[in-house]
């Protein structure tokens, strides 16, 4: 999902004897097992150009997001019968849904890429009011198309330590997560492609430092890291509460080595796409594909988000919302909340 600038190369070390998974993990990710599916969308400036065949610039990006209409896309998810809506701040363009003024002093970019509009606060107050909870989706790198805010922001792509940067990079965080406070319930880091150079260290900046910062408004949000396509139920670090879960291919997905929902100790969760790529195409699975797929990781305990191509004004397209109902009305179904354990 988040764009490949180096080869991928999985490493999951041994952990520290002692290292331990801290004990409000599952807790703090039971809510979404409890919801157990939930819709993402990207929202993205250079996604955008390219559909709607306009160019991005700053006055067009902040007149795309003051027009995004949370309370249509609130009621289309309360009435398919999402538990949750999962959104991207941001990713390689550098322009971003939410003011941040730390990105904007250590960047010095101006006139700077950040919407005026805080779409991630007026979201988080529009599905409250409908019972759902709000995620938020962010890169674990600099924008990859935006050269002076990776210099400014000090990023190297590849396997790097990368000290400067996170450092930077968790300050950033920290203020969007400050100001949202309990109205953002969990966070997806993507791009974690390096997790043993840069995170499993016992100094910080490491896996606890990046999960802190994202905690530091909301101490209850549930975190995950993302290190790419697994087809496995893998957890990289005992600082995540739920994993990742990123495919293309769902009928590669297995649920081995899970117990009771979790993996080890992290909530079982699975990200993948209703279109025929991320966030953008026509449905890829019939109505019944998508169903079965979602009942399957829901019978292992585990928990589905559907990425789902969005429109302009923050609404779904029919043929994506007939989808997304029959998912929910499977779940509605009577004996549709028993779960077997593998």
């Amino acid at each position: 999902m988040f764009r490949r600038l180096a080869p991928l190369l999985f490493i999951f070390a041994v952990l520290p004897a002692g290292t331990a998974r801290a004990a409000e993990a599952p807790s703090r990710a039971a809510w979404m097992r409890e919801a157990r599916w939930g819709v993402m969308s990207h929202y993205l400036a250079d996604w955008r150009a390219r559909t709607d065949r306009e160019p991005a610039s700053v006055e067009h990006w902040n007149d795309l997001v003051d027009h995004f209409n949370v309370d249509a896309l609130a009621d289309q998810l309360k009435a398919v019968g999402a538990g949750y809506f999962l959104i991207s701040i941001g990713q390689n363009s550098g322009y971003y849904l939410s003011p941040n003024a730390t990105y904007d002093r250590l960047t010095g970019i101006a006139p700077g890429k950040l919407s005026h509009r805080d779409l991630v606060a007026d979201l988080s107050v529009a599905l409250a009011r409908r019972g759902l909870k709000l995620l938020v989706y962010l890169p674990s790198g600099a924008p990859a198309g935006d050269r002076t805010a990776r210099a400014a922001l000090q990023w190297e792509n590849g396997a790097d330590r990368n000290a400067a940067f996170q450092r930077h990079w968790e300050a950033v965080i920290r203020e969007w997560s400050l100001r949202w406070g309990d109205r953002v319930a969990g966070w997806w880091f993507d791009g974690c492609y390096w997790p043993n150079t840069m995170y499993r260290t016992a100094d910080e900046p490491n896996f606890a430092s990046f999960a802190a910062a994202a905690r530091a408004g909301n101490p209850r949000a549930a975190v995950a890291f993302n290190p790419g396509v697994i087809y496995r139920t893998v957890s990289i670090t005992p600082h995540e509460d739920y994993l990742a879960g990123e495919i293309d291919q769902p009928d590669l997905w297995t649920a081995k080595r899970v117990q009771d929902g979790l993996a080890d100790g992290a909530q079982v969760h699975v990200l993948s796409y209703l279109g025929e790529r991320w966030g953008q195409g026509a449905p890829r699975f019939s109505t019944e594909q998508a169903v079965a797929f979602s009942k399957k990781v829901a019978g292992a305990g585990g928990v589905t988000t559907w990425d789902t191509p969005i429109q302009k004004d923050g609404t779904y397209a029919p043929e994506f919302l007939a989808q997304l109902k029959a998912i929910g009305e499977s779940f509605a179904a009577p004996g549709a909340a028993s779960v077997s354990t593998p």
